[in-house]
C-alpha cells in the first residue's frame, strides 16, 4: 500500500545448537569452498645466482598481500650462464607470469630484462634498485659477488655451532649445560618451544628450551643459571587444544590423549606455567595468535631491554 512501510521480516530464532546452526554453519563453509575455487592463480617465476632465499622471502612477502590470488611459485637457482638462462626463460614462457630476479651478472640480467620484455611479462630486480641506494649513499660500487650473504665466516660458524647447541638442548636434554645457553625457552606442550628455538639457532643464538609439566618443578641447574635470558611461551586453551588434537591425529592406536587435549587441564598447565613464571621473573609471550618469525621477533626485542 502506497505511503505505507513495509515492516522488515522477523528474524528467525538462532537457537546455540540444531539443523539452523548446523545449516549456517554448512553454508558458511560452503563460502569458504567457493573462495578457493574462485581464487585466482599466477605463476611468479623467482631467478637467482645464489639459493634463491632472498627472492623466496620478498615474492611471499609481497603476495601475501593479495588475499583473492595465490602465487603457484618456480624457483631457479644458482643461475649463472646463459646457457641455463636459455632454459629458464622457455620455461616461463610456457607458463607466464611474474618474474624476479638476483642476479649480480649484469649481462646476464640484461638478457633477462630484454627476454621479459618481447614476451610482455613483469621483471624487477629484487637487489639492484637497494644496491643503488647503498652505492650512492656510501659512495662506493658494490663487490658485485654472488651469494656474498652466504660466506662461511666466522658469522656462520658462529650460527652452526648455535644450531648445534640447540638440537643438543631441545626438550630439556643436558640441563647441566644451561649455563651456556644465550636463551632458554620454557612452556607447555604443543607453545612452538622447539621451532622458535631452532629459528633462533639460526640466528646464531644458542637456545635451550624446556618442557613445563604440570607439578612438575623444573630442573635446579635452570633457576641457577645466570647467563641465559629465560622467556615462557603461552597460549589460549583454545589454540593448544586445536594444536594437540591435531597431533593425537598422527599417534599410535589406543593412546589415551583424553587427558592431553581436556581444555579445564590445559587451563591448570597454563595457570601453573604463568606462576613459575611470575615467581622467577620471566617474561612471557602469548603464541596464540604468532607465527614462530613473529615470536623470534619479540624474543629479539627482549634480549635487546634485558641486556
Amino acid at each position: 500500500m502506497a505511503g505505507v512501510d513495509k515492516l522488515p521480516p522477523s528474524p528467525l530464532p538462532k537457537p546455540a545448537d540444531g539443523p539452523y546452526v548446523r545449516l549456517i554453519q554448512h553454508s558458511q563453509q560452503g563460502l569458504v569452498n567457493l573462495v578457493e575455487q574462485t581464487k585466482n592463480y599466477f605463476h611468479l617465476h623467482l631467478i637467482s645466482d645464489s639459493t634463491g632465499e632472498t627472492l623466496m622471502a620478498a615474492g611471499r612477502a609481497a603476495a601475501a598481500q593479495f588475499q583473492s590470488a595465490q602465487a603457484l611459485e618456480h624457483v631457479y637457482p644458482l643461475i649463472r650462464t646463459r646457457k641455463q638462462l636459455f632454459g629458464v626463460l622457455d620455461a616461463i614462457d610456457g607458463a607466464p607470469g611474474i618474474v624476479l630476479y638476483t642476479i649480480v651478472d649484469p649481462e646476464l640480467a640484461s638478457f633477462i630484462e630484454l627476454r621479459c620484455r618481447d614476451m610482455g611479462l613483469p621483471c624487477v630486480s629484487v637487489l639492484q634498485p637497494v644496491i643503488n641506494v647503498f652505492q650512492t649513499y656510501l659512495g662506493a660500487p658494490s663487490r658485485g659477488r654472488v651469494g656474498a650473504q652466504h660466506a662461511m665466516n666466522e658469522d656462520y660458524f658462529r650460527r652452526i655451532d648455535a644450531l648445534n647447541f640447540t638440537m643438543d638442548h631441545d626438550d630439556g636434554q643436558l640441563p647441566p649445560d644451561f649455563d651456556e645457553a644465550d636463551l632458554v625457552i620454557v612452556g607447555i606442550s604443543r607453545t612452538s618451544k622447539t621451532p622458535t628455538s631452532i629459528y633462533l639457532a639460526n640466528r646464531g643464538i644458542k637456545t635451550a628450551n624446556i618442557p613445563i609439566v604440570y607439578g612438575v618443578p623444573l630442573p635446579e641447574r635452570l633457576l641457577t643459571a645466570s647467563k641465559p635470558l629465560v622467556v615462557g611461551l603461552i597460549a589460549s586453551v583454545d589454540r593448544i587444544a586445536q594444536v594437540r588434537q591435531n597431533r593425537l591425529l598422527g599417534t599410535t592406536t589406543g593412546f589415551q590423549g583424553e587427558q592431553y587435549t581436556d581444555r579445564a587441564l590445559i587451563g591448570e598447565e597454563l595457570k601453573y606455567a604463568r606462576s613459575l613464571c611470575t615467581r622467577h621473573g620471566w617474561p612471557v609471550i602469548d603464541v596464540s595468535r604468532r607465527s614462530i618469525e613473529e615470536t623470534a621477533a619479540a624474543i629479539l626485542a627482549l634480549r635487546t631491554k634485558w641486556r
